[in-house]
Formats: C-alpha cells, structure tokens, sequence
C-alpha cells in the first residue's frame, strides 16, 4: 500500500510587505521595519490560509506537519486539518527561523512554503536530498519555478498529490531564483540562479521561471507604445507598471519610466513616479482608470507578480476592458502555457477579470488572448 506523501508547512509571515508600498521586496529586517512604516499589511499568512483551505475542503482530516504561530500553525487553525506542531528552538523573526523550520521537517516528503523568491533561496538550500518543496505565492517578486499559480493551485495540487494512486511526479531541476533588491530598487535587475529544486510536476497549476528577452524587438514595442500613447484621453489616469513593456509607454509620452516601479499619468503629464498603492488611489481619485501592464517573460502574469502596488481596488475600478496589455510576439510565444494570469489577492477579482482582451504586439497589431484565474 502507498505511504501517505507527508507534507510539512512553513509561512514566512514578513513576505510581500513591500508589494504595495513600493519597496520591491522585504528581505532584511531593515526593510521589513520600513514597510511596517510605510503602512504595509501582512498579506502572507492569509494567503497561506487560502491554499491549506483549499486542501481540507478536498481532502479532509490531511495530515500537516508545521510550526508554532504566525510561522505556520495559526494559519490553519479551525481546518479540518491534523496537525502536529513541532517546536523550534527560538524564534528571531530573521531567515534563521525557516531555516530551523526545514530542519524539524526533515523527515517530510514535501515542504509547503508562503513566501517569496527569498524564503524559496532559504527553503531549497536546506532541504535534505530529495525532499521537494512547493511554494504558495506571498513574495513581492517571484521568478522561481516552485510557485504555484495562486494559493487556491497550491491547495488543489496538494489535493491532487494526496488522492492520487501511484507514485509523484517530480521536477528535479526547477529553477530557484532571486534578485539583489538593493539593485532593484536603484532600478536594476540583476537575476541570479541559486539552486535547482525538486517540486512537483502539475502542469498549468505550477508557474514557470521568468525568463530574460531573447532578442531586440525594440520597434515593434515602440510601435504599441506610440498608439497607446495616440489613444490617451483626456481626464483618464493612465496608471503604468513595472517592465520593459509597460514602460515603453512612459517614453512614447516623452517620459523617463521607473521602469521596476509603477507610474501614473494623466493629461500627458506624470502625476506619480515609483508610486505606492495608496498614492495611486489618491491621484486617480474622481477619474476614470486605465492600467497599462506587461507580460512577464515565460511566466505570462499581468497582476500579482512584482506590481502589488496595483490594488484590488483599482483594478475592479479599471475592469478588464480598462488593461492595456502589451507584449512582443516573441515573448508571447515563449510562454510556458498560452494564456495570461492573474493573482490579484481577491479570488473574486481574479474571477471578474478573466476573459479576452487584447495584447498589443505592435503598431496596429494585436492579438487576443485569454486571462485565467487558478
């Protein structure tokens, strides 16, 4: 008979903090004090919630093995869950807590992580071999190939492994990687791959690593930007997000974009550079809203990945005909599944805005495609 997989849970509680107040990261104490400050709310553990959620309502009474408090337990307390809480030595709230986390997991098949592209360097560095691991997506920036799409995809994919009859299958070479945040936030990307991890193989429900530009298509998005720029009206914000892609439209205006930050224009004029949440709501107040966004390259995610300043909020009051999406032919055709994601925070947002809408591919060229939820 087929052992039950035994699934271990980990939440790095600070992870995303800086999403919506602009921070591009919270790795260090130091930056997670200034999110504090800025007004920042956990997001993490919720998250968490939703995913484990989700795998009780499919498979009660699952067995979990995690962590005292906001660290794993109290995130899945009330499910129909058993759960053995295993105590760790001391809690820093520094990275050493998750790794002392793996540590009293050493024994599980699967570790489940909250968190970013940073708990996930934590995690698959101190995993013992062959132990996978699967991450519920709660960072602010994830290029790593072990999240999965959304947390309701990590708690069904979890499901999935429970109910299934024969053995897991497994990707030993998925890709672990992270970005130097003092770089980001000086405007850089500097992408490094830290390690290949085992996580499981699921198809649509596991998001792909980003990938880097495969050639100059420098003209054709150009070409977008210009007809975006064409196509402005008068008395509407234009918010503009992170990316080569959206930023284009920033420069198209006659403006310098923070190119890993989010803008707001209105008029013709910027009326927000590097913007929180907050700011955009403030200076879009009394408007009508659109986004301009980019496609992340392999992955194919409009919201929820490295634009969280972008809310709820303004997204329901933009709705779907109010995005403007642009991408080169070839990073759409480079994407792992042929579709556009979104991971918004609010299930039911996610839900209103999935859809067609147009991906704008040049000047007067488009292409229709398809925005999914989990």
């Amino acid at each position: 008979m087929k052992r039950p997989l035994k699934i271990g849970l980990i939440v790095n509680p600070n992870a995303g903090l800086g999403g919506a107040v602009g921070l591009k990261g919270t790795d260090g104490p130091d930056i997670v004090a200034q999110a504090l400050a800025r007004g920042a709310v956990a997001q993490a553990g919720p998250r968490v919630r939703r995913a484990m959620a989700r795998l009780a309502a499919r498979v009660p009474g699952a067995a979990l093995v995690t962590v005292p408090g906001a660290l794993g337990a109290e995130w899945v307390e009330g499910l129909d869950l058993a759960t053995e809480v295993r105590a760790l030595p001391q809690v820093t709230g520094t990275a050493r807590d998750t790794w002392q986390a793996v540590m009293a997991m050493a024994d599980c098949d699967l570790i489940v992580f909250g968190g970013g592209d940073g708990t996930a360097r934590d995690v698959a560095g101190r995993v013992p071999s062959g132990t996978g691991i699967l991450g519920v997506p709660c960072g602010v920036k994830m290029h790593s190939g072990v999240f999965a799409i959304s947390p309701e995809a990590a708690g069904a994919l979890l499901a999935d492994l429970l109910e299934g009859q024969g053995p897991v299958d497994w990707d030993d070479a998925a890709e672990v990687m992270d970005i130097d945040e003092d770089a980001l936030r000086a405007g850089r990307i500097a992408p490094r791959l830290y390690e290949q991890a085992r996580t499981p193989k699921a198809g649509s429900r596991i998001q792909a690593s980003k990938g880097g530009p495969r050639k100059d298509w420098g003209a054709e998005l150009m070409g977008a930007a210009a007809e975006v720029v064409q196509q402005m009206e008068e008395g509407t914000v234009y918010v503009i997000g992170p990316g080569t892609s959206a930023g284009a439209v920033m420069r198209a205006a006659g403006h310098a974009p923070t190119v890993l930050g989010t803008d707001a224009m209105l008029n013709g004029a910027v009326v927000a550079r590097d913007a929180t949440a907050r700011q955009l709501e403030d200076v879009s107040a009394g408007h009508p809203v659109k986004i301009v966004l980019g496609v992340t390259g392999q992955q194919g995610f409009l919201l929820g990945r490295g634009n969280q300043q972008i809310g709820p909020a303004l997204i329901r009051r933009a709705g779907r005909g109010g995005l403007i999406v642009l991408g080169t032919e070839d990073k759409i055709a480079a994407l792992a599944q042929p579709r556009l994601w979104v991971d918004t925070g609010d299930p039911d947002l996610d839900a209103e805005i999935s859809g067609f809408v147009r991906v704008r591919t040049g000047y007067r060229r488009e292409m229709m495609m398809r925005i999914a939820a989990s």
